[in-house]
């Protein structure tokens, strides 16, 4: 395998891939030489990312997949044939800004089900063939959500608690192997999924969305700046690496100070 900057080429695979971080994250392990597997549920989305790539042969393969049906999962893994899966991005997301009081039930199991069953179905399909070459890197994107709690994310912040007990467990189910398991918890990155949370903070909170962006998602931020798609894609080229063989069932925490106070 040919190397980048201590990281040796690898498949990644990553869900979520039409747009937002998950194309940040494509086009930039693009560029660094690894190969992809790219899944999103919506096609136009996904054609568009794969059509910014530099080469189309870096994308060894682009599915439109819903990752919350086990069917669905098994069939894009076994269409996938003898491709090495090292790396696997838990990065498909969605969210809906409401109360508790007003939360429709659909809208929280839509929610659990992306953010929760999909990364769980995913890392199940893929570990047995992680297990098989004795290397295998799980991401999960996580959030400061993960960690804290806003009003009116109800669904939202108990997807992404839960994704921190999944990694945990999957970290020591597969510590006899070269397989680690993580969760990067970032703040808010600016993609289409924050542009609609701006607006749906300022319907609830009755507030203009430069307000939203000021007071209610950077003003807790030390830092005060958005979270970029580059620095979530270095973290996770180190995590692919040999040197981070024991970083396993951890959360790591890009999110400019906020959970510091």
């Amino acid at each position: 395998m040919s190397e980048n900057n201590g990281a040796a080429s690898r498949n990644i695979l990553i869900t979520g891939a039409g747009g937002g971080l998950g194309r940040g994250l494509a086009l930039h392990f693009e560029q660094r030489g690894h190969k992809l597997l790219l899944l999103d549920s919506n096609a136009d989305s996904l054609t568009e990312t794969v059509g910014q790539l530099t080469s189309p042969e870096s994308c060894l393969q682009s599915d439109v997949v819903d990752i919350t049906s086990a069917e669905e999962v098994k069939a894009f893994v076994d269409r996938s044939g003898d491709i090495r899966l090292d790396v696997l991005v838990n990065n498909a997301g969605t969210q809906h800004v409401v109360s508790i009081e007003d939360l429709p039930v659909e809208k929280w199991d839509l929610l659990l089900d992306v953010m929760l069953k999909g990364p769980f179905l995913l890392s199940q399909a893929v570990l047995p063939r992680m297990r098989a070459n004795d290397f295998g890197r799980i991401v999960n994107i996580g959030s400061f959500h993960s960690l804290v709690a806003s009003p009116f994310k109800s669904a939202y912040v108990a997807a992404k608690h839960g994704l921190l007990g999944l990694a945990k467990v999957a970290a020591l189910e597969t510590a006899s192997v070269d397989i680690t398991v993580n969760t990067i918890c970032p703040s808010y990155i600016k993609t289409p999924l924050v542009d609609a949370q701006v607006k749906a903070q300022a319907e609830v909170h009755g507030i203009p969305e430069s307000e939203v962006i000021s007071r209610i998602m950077l003003e807790p931020m030390p830092k005060k700046v958005f979270i970029t798609p580059t620095e979530i894609a270095a973290t996770i080229e180190f995590l692919m690496t040999h040197d981070a063989r024991n970083i396993t069932g951890q959360t790591i925490v890009i999110d400019g100070g906020w959970t510091a106070r």
